[in-house]
């Protein structure tokens, strides 16, 4: 699990124009800024390096609503910097679920049972999966789960900010 920043203004201001006024150029500069700290001095060692980037998948529902995936907007510099190729169909929301914002920890997982699926083209392979904020876990987690169902070979969480940063 790998985050850039931490959650709090200003950053949570970006994060949002991002997601909810489409602000693609924040989303973009966001994922340059991940890519950055992906490639600096405590960056990936080779052995930790994915074969592939998997943005966590919106819902078709919501996708249309909002006409864009911000987790998939920030995949495609970070893509492009490390040179890793970015599968955004490699894993499907297959149930429409309510906004993980407004739930609590418990609620959320709960949200997303059964919510992604993902192909076959993953197996083996070491998967990355982008996206914009982690907060309590659920959805990497849920995402991370179907993509190890799908026989991947390791999972890395790669996000631009986490609401905490533990003590080391």
């Amino acid at each position: 699990m790998r985050s850039a920043l931490v959650y709090e203004y200003p950053l949570d201001q970006i994060i949002a124009g991002a997601k909810f006024h489409q602000r693609l150029d924040f989303a973009a500069a966001l994922g340059e800024l991940l890519g950055i700290c992906l490639c600096g001095p405590v960056g990936l060692s080779s052995a930790e390096r994915p074969e592939v980037i998997v943005p966590v998948p919106l819902h078709r529902r919501r996708l249309a609503a909002r006409g864009f995936n911000q987790a998939a907007e920030i995949a495609q510099p970070v893509s492009r910097r490390l040179g890793l190729p970015l599968r955004p169909d490699a894993c499907v929301r297959v149930r429409h679920t309510i906004e993980q914002s407004s739930l609590t920890g418990r609620a959320r997982r709960r949200n997303l049972v059964g919510a992604f699926i993902a192909g076959n083209e993953l197996a083996g392979l070491r998967v990355a999966i982008i996206d914009d904020v982690l907060t309590t876990g659920s959805t990497v987690r849920a995402v991370a789960a179907a993509v190890l169902a799908a026989g991947a070979a390791d999972v890395q969480v790669w996000t631009v900010a986490r609401t905490c940063i533990p003590a080391r």
